[in-house]
């Protein structure tokens, strides 16, 4: 029985990492995190879309390491940018309004050490596939 329940132990707990790599998309950007930052915008704005925040992440976490006691840089920079889409957040929450718990949606730059990434959250299966598609949509604009 001991056996039993160390053996599923370290299976769930093998499961854990691999669900994690599963949270988010991203994509080796080719430029500077200022370049990567003005074409994630462009392609945002340019869909009509109306950026409500810019989350600054990298800039909080980098600002606040010392006070919770990390030396660790996990980013040189990240920003998040957060908006809405009218049609598309009518859309999946039309087929379920709980699906007002992704929203909004955000497209990430970050920079780990001169490799800057543009990328996103993943979406559950059913309608959010919709949202998926258009926060990828975005970075794949951005990447040209």
């Amino acid at each position: 029985m001991k056996r039993s329940l160390l053996s599923f132990a370290l299976v769930a707990g093998l499961a854990v990492p691999a669900a994690a790599e599963d949270q988010a998309v991203s994509y080796p950007f080719e430029g500077s995190f200022e370049d990567a930052t003005f074409a994630v915008e462009s392609a945002i704005v340019g869909r009509g879309l109306v950026i409500d925040y810019v989350s600054h992440v990298g800039d909080m976490l980098n600002r606040t390491a010392a006070d919770v006691g990390s030396d660790v840089e996990l980013f040189t920079q990240a920003d998040v940018f957060l908006f809405c889409s009218a049609q598309v957040s009518r859309a999946v929450m039309e087929a379920d309004p709980m699906n007002i718990a992704h929203c909004p949606y955000g497209v990430f730059v970050a920079d780990r050490g001169g490799e800057v990434m543009i990328g996103y959250r993943t979406y559950p299966d059913g309608a959010m596939q919709e949202v998926q598609s258009l926060l990828d949509d975005i970075a794949m604009e951005a990447l040209e």
